[in-house]
């Protein structure tokens, strides 16, 4: 149907291919970020719903990662990334059109299938047509600068679709995109199947989606929700622990696990995973919050919010650059361990913010935090790929992915709950608002912006005024909880990496 490529030497153009695919998945994981006011006023999600409309993109990639990619190795990744494609493009369109929160929180879940279809195809071909070890290197750089990029381009996206059309631009244009991409997929990507004659382990691929879902509903719900109450919520999140502590148990007794767990034993691969989950939980989280916090806050209109947070884009573009040089001079413990501390310390000013506007000190934090989590993570990517053997590097590939995908999740889920514990309590009594609409104003800062407009008046004006500060004490929590696990991460590296590992692996490369 479509002539083949040969995969060596249409490695670059495969890589574009990879980028431009990964660049989908990693947008779409922040777009609504500046979308949010929009969203509320058009669908009035309550808080719990505007968080799961948000989140249940990536807490349903990230456990179904390493399934597909199992599934890719057995069946062939091309196969797969192109249904990917068909899954996201139908997703994207019922996204774009969703009249209920319900329905917006379906469609996204299915963009979640179709992206993990896609994702495990990145690193895994990219090990595949990249067989030397320093054009994989850079190969490696770049793809780490489009997930860090992508993150930070979802916003401005959706500020500039936002502004000129409505909310469901965001999702509607994915669609021209994927119709491009899928005759060149089919082209390009090699098809290639690794099974080893395993069978596919499905028990092990619903306990992680179970896990990690129960996991997250149970955070929410705990936080600040109505749907079950928060000692069910508790008991959710419990036995969701529960579901994911016997997932673990199942792959250590397989002879063929769908994750491979004995990786964790390299303590290089441990750190550098452990290195990605907290710095996109980190990256993630925050610039949700910090996109609320420009519009509802400052008052910034979507367009001018996406301007404001176009520095961290740029910046983690030139860290991406950067990180690969960082890695040869100062070495993979200085450069991973000093990411980690850089993000965390451009974060600590924020603390001291209002609802004042600070422009030059936004975009320094911005540039900080942008520069410093991609240098930390292409330096954790370069571990994790260095510490796992070329027979494992799938698994290996998948396991980061997840982390990405994870701890994006995790960060809007924890960081979003923090927030919602601390804001809720602090909005209290406003005279001449209603109670009912005042409890409608604790789900988010976005219903309470919301309600604000629907109250007019002084009460309105009184309403969102305390609705921002409250916000503000939240949005400190939140910021505090990211410094302190990124400092946290920062000294474990600094303690557990030796420092000469990069100076070790560049002399087996010149052997």
């Amino acid at each position: 149907m479509f002539p083949r490529a040969d995969p060596r030497a249409d490695r670059w153009a495969i890589l574009a291919l990879l980028c431009f695919s990964l660049l989908l998945i990693a947008v779409d994981a922040t777009v609504l970020h500046i979308a949010v006011p929009a969203l509320t006023a058009a669908l009035e999600p309550t808080g719990v719903q505007l968080l799961w409309i948000i989140d249940v993109y990536s807490l349903v990639v990230a456990p179904l990662l390493v399934t597909f990619g199992t599934l890719g190795d057995r069946f062939g990744r091309r196969r797969l990334v192109l249904l990917g494609y068909v899954v996201f493009g139908i997703a994207s369109l019922a996204a774009a059109f969703a009249a209920t929160p319900e329905a917006l929180i379906v469609a996204r879940a299915f963009l979640g299938v179709g992206g993990a279809m896609i994702m495990p195809a990145t690193l895994s071909i990219i090990r595949q047509v990249f067989t030397d070890r320093r054009e994989r290197a850079v190969a490696l750089g770049i793809w780490s600068a489009v997930a860090a990029g992508g993150a930070a381009l979802g916003p401005v996206l959706g500020g500039v679709l936002v502004e000129h059309f409505w909310w469901g631009a965001v999702f509607l244009i994915n669609v021209p995109l994927l119709v491009i991409a899928l005759p060149l997929a089919a082209r390009l990507i090699p098809d290639v199947t690794t099974s080893h004659g395993h069978s596919w382990d499905w028990p092990s691929a619903l306990l992680s989606v179970v896990g990690v879902l129960a996991v997250a509903f149970g955070l929410k719900e705990a936080g600040y929700g109505h749907t079950v109450g928060r000692g069910a919520a508790v008991l959710i999140l419990l036995a969701g622990m529960a579901v994911l502590a016997w997932f673990v148990a199942r792959q250590r007794a397989l002879a063929a696990p769908l994750l491979d767990l004995g990786l964790f034993a390299n303590r290089g691969f441990a750190t550098g995973v452990a290195c990605v989950l907290f710095a996109v939980f980190a990256l993630v989280g925050l610039e949700l919050l910090l996109a609320q916090y420009l519009q509802l806050v400052l008052g910034l209109r979507p367009l001018d919010a996406a301007l404001r947070m176009l520095p961290l884009m740029v910046a983690a573009i030139c860290g991406g650059l950067a990180a690969a040089h960082l890695l040869q001079r100062i070495g993979l413990r200085a450069t991973m361990s000093g990411g980690l501390a850089l993000t965390a310390l451009s974060l600590t000013p924020t603390l001291g913010w209002g609802v004042e506007d600070h422009p030059v000190t936004l975009t320094l934090c911005f540039v900080g935090i942008g520069f410093g989590i991609e240098v930390a993570l292409l330096a954790a990517s370069d571990a994790i790929m260095s510490a796992a053997p070329e027979s494992r590097a799938g698994g290996a590939a998948a396991i980061e992915e997840t982390a990405y995908e994870l701890g994006a999740g995790l960060g809007i889920a924890v960081l979003g709950t923090v927030t919602t514990i601390v804001y809720a309590p602090r909005l209290a009594g406003v005279a001449g608002v209603p109670e009912g609409l005042l409890a409608q104003a604790r789900g988010s800062l976005a219903a309470a912006a919301h309600v604000a407009g629907e109250a007019g008046g002084a009460a309105g004006a009184a309403l969102l005024h305390a609705a921002r500060w409250a916000f503000v004490a939240g949005l400190h929590a939140a910021v505090g909880v990211s410094v302190v696990l990124l400092l946290a991460n920062a000294f474990v590296v600094a303690v557990l990496v030796p420092a000469g590992e990069r100076r070790r692996e560049d002399e087996r490369l010149s052997v």
